[in-house]
C-alpha cells in the first residue's frame, strides 16, 4: 500500500511540474514588443496562445495553412503575420510517451483582414481514453490580449 501511495505521489509531481515541456522560448524583448499588440497595415497578426496549465507535459504542433508554425506548451503563445484572406490553423497533439503526433487534430478556419489582430485560444482537453487534444477558439480582442499577457512567446519554426 505504501508503495502505491509513493508511486501515485510521484505521478502527480511529474504531471504538475511538466518535465517534457521544453519549447524554445523567444527573446524577452520580442515578447514585450508583441504584447503592445500593434497591428501591421498590410497583414493580419495571429496570436495562438495556451494560458492554462492543463496538460503540463503535453506539447502541441501548430500549423498555419499546412505549414509548421511551432509548438505550444502550457503558458506559451506563438505569433505570426498572415496575408488577408481565408486561413486554417491546425493543432495536433504530441504523445507524451513517444514524442510523435497522435491522431487528435483540431482546425479553425477564419477570414483575415489586413490591419487586424486575431487571437486563438488553444484549449487542451483529454478524451475519454486519456489522449490529449486541443480545441481552437477564435476569441475577442479583450479576452485574447488578456490570455496572451498571461503567457510567454515561443519561437516559431
Amino acid at each position: 500500500m505504501k508503495k502505491r501511495t509513493i508511486l501515485a505521489a510521484l505521478f502527480v509531481i511529474v504531471s504538475v511540474t511538466g518535465c517534457a515541456t521544453n519549447v524554445p522560448m523567444g527573446a524577452p524583448s520580442k515578447d514585450e514588443a508583441l504584447k503592445t499588440f500593434a497591428a501591421k497595415h498590410t497583414h493580419a497578426g495571429v496570436y495562438i496562445y495556451r494560458n492554462e496549465f492543463v496538460g503540463p507535459i503535453i506539447l502541441m504542433n501548430v500549423q498555419v495553412d499546412g505549414h509548421p508554425l511551432g509548438q505550444t506548451g502550457p503558458k506559451v503563445y506563438l505569433y505570426t503575420e498572415i496575408s488577408p484572406g481565408k486561413h486554417v490553423i491546425t493543432s495536433t497533439s504530441i504523445s507524451q510517451f513517444t514524442g510523435n503526433p497522435v491522431d487528435e487534430t483540431a482546425q479553425l478556419e477564419f477570414e483575415a483582414v489586413a490591419g487586424k489582430n486575431y487571437y486563438i485560444w488553444q484549449e487542451v482537453k483529454y478524451s475519454w481514453y486519456q489522449v490529449p487534444h486541443a480545441k481552437l477558439h477564435l476569441v475577442d480582442e479583450t479576452e485574447g490580449q488578456k490570455g496572451v499577457l498571461e503567457t510567454k512567446l515561443a519561437v516559431p519554426r
